[in-house]
């Protein structure tokens, strides 16, 4: 008996892409879907902390530490300061909003203006939406790098790590993520413009997205010396990287009337300087001497330690240059800057390159393993995100 249903002929090339997309789509559904399943959790938990600590969650998630001075930004634009004096002397350090970058705090104030509720929900939403954006990047680099399987998990560790808290947080750490991953995919598609213009949004996010113009210009330059590329948009990708973050840079400089030092001038104010890791080091010897330190010290000093040993493994495995430049910056910035200790994983975050190892081994396992693996690093990120934000309460 026939069906009633119409014959409709497609070209190849059709098939080819409609077969492209039904292959594409699951996996990239699924990347999303562990993300939002851990954070969500995440959220839900430091919610019900927050509620239960008699705090309430939306200035928790909000208002945390940096964020206020993002909010401010957002409603007032720069030009605050503050100055914690000394009891001797009457005078200390003056904290400037200059230290912060301006893409993020721009982002809020549109949002704001075209969505009902205020500073703080838009931007938790530009977090939120850019964690999520971030997360549909690794999984793309990770697929292209260790596989798809090892992708998801990549993506799944990345949402699980104890300091993912602040993914969820009024931060820029998801937004920076975001432009980096895509920046990074399209670097090993050689799409150099796409990069580029990426890497120049990461430039105006946050002082360490000049890894992600490193990224780029160190993979142009060994494009153009190596593989004796004359492509112009190698040329103009390499050159035009770090456009967003010098342009800042120079411009604090030149509020300040120091153009080439005035954004260190700015930074040291917050106690933020390059000290070659001798910070660190104190720290860790504090640590390994059983010192009496708090817990958030002694979990910094084991994330740094587990982050330099993922680097090594990243080098023996011939990781892609884009990638090993990338996360060279942020570990040579994270062990090496002076200032909050504890801040440090937060840092590196944007990191996730670090964890291509973990999930290439993590893909071997019997999907059981996996799961429960993800899910106890997961519940342990839970208990120290409460811890941070609620107990210890250090800056983030």
């Amino acid at each position: 008996m026939a069906t009633g249903r119409a014959a409709v002929s497609a070209s190849p090339l059709e098939m080819r892409a409609v077969r492209a997309v039904r292959s594409a789509a699951p996996t990239t559904v699924i990347a999303l879907g562990v993300f939002a399943a851990v954070r969500g959790a995440g959220v839900l938990v430091l919610g019900l902390g927050a509620w239960w600590a008699g705090r309430d969650p939306l200035k928790v998630l909000g208002r945390s530490w940096d964020s206020d001075w993002y909010l401010r930004i957002a409603a007032h634009g720069y030009g605050r300061t503050l100055m914690w004096p000394e009891a001797t002397t009457g005078t200390g350090p003056v904290q400037s909003d200059y230290a912060f970058f301006p893409l993020y705090p721009t982002l809020i104030r549109l949002v704001s203006e075209i969505l009902p509720g205020g500073m703080v929900p838009a931007a938790l939403l530009v977090a939120w939406v850019s964690a999520a954006v971030a997360a549909l990047g690794i999984y793309r680099v990770g697929e292209r790098v260790i596989g798809p399987r090892a992708g998801l998990l990549l993506v799944g560790l990345w949402a699980a790590l104890p300091h993912a808290v602040v993914l969820t947080l009024a931060y820029t750490e998801a937004l920076l993520a975001a432009f980096a991953a895509w920046a990074l995919y399209a670097l090993l598609r050689d799409r150099w413009l796409w990069a580029a213009g990426l890497a120049v949004l990461a430039g105006l996010t946050r002082p360490t997205g000049l890894a992600v113009a490193v990224a780029v210009s160190a993979t142009a330059l060994y494009a153009i010396v190596v593989r004796r590329s004359r492509a112009p948009e190698v040329w103009l990708a390499g050159l035009v990287a770090p456009a967003g973050w010098a342009a800042y840079v120079l411009a604090v400089g030149a509020k300040v009337s120091d153009p080439f030092g005035g954004y260190l001038a700015v930074q040291r104010g917050w106690g933020s300087r390059f000290d070659f890791g001798v910070g660190a080091l104190r720290s860790a010897e504090r640590v390994l001497t059983g010192a009496s330190v708090p817990l958030a010290t002694t979990v910094t000093v084991v994330l740094l330690a587990m982050a330099g040993l993922l680097a090594v493994l990243l080098v023996l495995d011939r990781t892609p240059l884009a990638l090993l430049a990338y996360t060279a910056i942020l570990l040579v910035i994270g062990f090496g800057g002076a200032g909050f200790f504890e801040s440090k994983p937060r840092f590196l975050l944007p990191a996730f390159p670090l964890l291509l190892p973990l999930a290439a081994v993590m893909a071997k396992a019997r999907p059981r393993t996996a799961v429960m693996v993800t899910s106890v690093v997961a519940g342990l990120g839970y208990g120290y995100g409460l811890y941070l934000l609620l107990i210890a309460r250090v800056p983030l």
